[in-house]
């Protein structure tokens, strides 16, 4: 029978009775978007389909691969009520989204485990099909009992060789279990190259059928089948010239029935010298990085030369990696690297069964002074110590001849300094008026009867000139100096005024004939010895 399709649908619905013996096709019919030239491709229309729906087609007796190959997006299928009997072993290979199948209100006396075992179910209906007490629906009680594609939830009812009718719950058949399998290694060590035989053994009622999976294994196999018993089937595995692409394989050996399979896993680990896969020029990054990948196993070690010798990890080289089981990857990180840093860059991997190393060279920044390039040395692991060149410069003689002079200015000038500083130490302590003791009393001559009478009306003459050691000059006139003793034998005591010594500014005296005051900038130092007291005035 063949079904009419518009493009947007993506369930099929067949619901009407039908005596009809073949699983429905269907026909592409143009939509009228087009000029009405266009044909739909089927294959198209297939894979849009999600859902199909089909009751009360009382001759569709056989479900087969070719019948639901099309139909790669399908979801739901519900074929009930119908004639259903037998289903192709292969008839959902194609089928791998299916997540929903219902199959209630058939003819089916049989069902094969085989059929869902890529399947994801999470809902299988098989509610009113007249199934046969037997060892072929086996799996449907285990499955009901554990659980699984929510059975456990629906009444289902087989028949007995009675023709009587019982719940499958209440089955019982003998000599009808899930088979055992056993394996002769847990984990398989061996080394690059060498050959391993590893046994698997399955064994129950029915005798399961053994196999090994190993469609993706590189390394060169073999299989023999040993019948030893007659519930044993036991199955050999030869891997010869092993190699390090199948380290970490996972070898499974499956053992099949009618009532289910089991299965059994081995872990095979191939020891192997480390090999360098990539290494890469510096490139910059967030910082300049030298790419390496490393593959080993055992995971090697890893260690840097640079020009030949060991480098040690700085502040501006070191190495980052991640270790992914066999697999090291990382980078050989530079901050801000110098021309000091050039050079041949060589990473070494070493494990127990060898070493490689590779080299790659380094180039980060142009040698300022290029005759200098080879004057440095590599100490320790991971770093570069550079030893700068000793560059000898000749002077010119011009130049020796004006430093010889700066150095004798330089002395000269040190030398008047000093000269200069103790003159002033030697000769600076001296009263600012001139005074040769400690004290000068000003006063006129002793016979004067008047306190002017050492003015000599500005007429000055040389005897007038020699001050004596206790005078003092005043303008052109001399001014005898009178010492004190008793004010050197009292202590100064500014809390007394009569002691206390201070300078004051003298009020101007004026003399006939003169335009300037007499004291006009003189300073009295101990104004209570001669003024206070009355003892001296001009």
């Amino acid at each position: 029978m063949t079904l009419q399709l518009f493009l947007c649908k993506t369930d099929i619905h067949c619901k009407k009775p039908d005596d009809g013996n073949l699983f429905p096709l269907l026909e592409g019919q143009d939509s009228g978007t087009s000029n009405g030239n266009a044909s739909i491709n089927i294959t198209d229309i297939s894979r849009n389909i999600t859902a199909i729906h089909i009751e009360n087609w009382k001759n569709l007796q056989t479900l087969n691969a070719v019948d639901m190959e099309l139909y790669t997006g399908l979801q739901r299928l519900t074929i009930k009520n119908s004639g259903l009997r037998n289903i192709q072993p292969r008839a959902f290979a194609k089928n791998p989204h299916l997540r929903y199948i219902d199959l209630s209100g058939n003819r089916l006396t049989t069902l094969s485990w085989q059929l869902f075992q890529t399947l994801r179910l999470f809902e299988l209906r098989l509610e009113r099909n007249p199934f046969n007490c037997s060892c072929d629906i086996r799996w449907i009680q285990l499955w009901q009992e554990k659980g699984e594609a929510n059975l456990q939830n629906q009444e289902l009812y087989c028949m007995t060789m009675d023709a009587a009718v019982i719940p499958l719950q209440e089955m019982n058949i003998t000599q009808c279990d899930l088979p055992e399998i056993s394996v002769s290694h847990v984990n398989l060590t061996v080394r690059e190259g060498e050959n391993a035989v590893i046994t698997c053994n399955g064994s129950g009622s029915p005798l399961p059928d053994v196999d090994w999976t190993v469609a993706d294994l590189h390394s060169i196999n073999t299989h023999q089948t040993n019948l030893n018993w007659t519930n044993v089937h036991a199955i050999n595995l030869t891997l010869v010239n092993v190699t390090s692409e199948d380290n970490g394989f996972l070898l499974t050996c499956i053992a099949e029935n009618v009532v289910g399979m089991t299965n059994a896993s081995v872990l095979l680990t191939v020891y192997y010298p480390p090999r360098i896969l990539s290494l890469e020029e510096p490139e910059l990054r967030l910082e300049h990085c030298i790419e390496f990948v490393v593959h080993g196993n055992p995971a090697p070690s890893l260690y840097w030369l640079h020009n030949g010798q060991l480098l040690r990890e700085t502040e501006i080289i070191r190495m980052e990696f991640y270790q992914q089981g066999e697999v090291s990857e990382g980078c050989l990180l530079f901050n801000k690297p110098t021309h000091y840093n050039n050079g041949n860059y060589t990473i070494v991997a070493t494990n127990k069964l060898g070493t490689t190393n590779q080299t790659i060279k380094g180039h980060f920044l142009a040698t300022p002074f290029p005759e200098s390039t080879d004057n440095f040395v590599s100490i320790g692991t991971y770093e570069v110590s550079p030893t700068p060149p000793i560059t000898v410069t000749h002077k010119p003689e011009e130049d020796t001849f004006g430093v010889s002079i700066a150095v004798g200015l330089a002395a000269f000038a040190c030398v008047l300094l000093v000269v200069l500083f103790i003159m002033i130490n030697k000769y600076g302590r001296r009263s600012k008026f001139g005074m040769k003791g400690p004290v000068a009393v000003i006063s006129g001559e002793e016979d004067s009867a008047s306190p002017l009478h050492h003015i000599n009306h500005g007429i000055t003459t040389p005897s007038s000139l020699d001050a004596g050691p206790d005078t003092v000059v005043i303008g052109m006139t001399r001014i005898p100096v009178i010492e004190n003793p008793q004010y050197f034998r009292q202590g100064h005591n500014c809390h007394k005024p009569d002691t206390c010594f201070r300078e004051i500014m003298l009020n101007p005296i004026s003399l006939p004939g003169h335009s300037k005051p007499l004291n006009q900038g003189i300073y009295v130092e101990d104004v209570s010895v001669y003024f206070s007291k009355g003892r001296h005035g001009f």
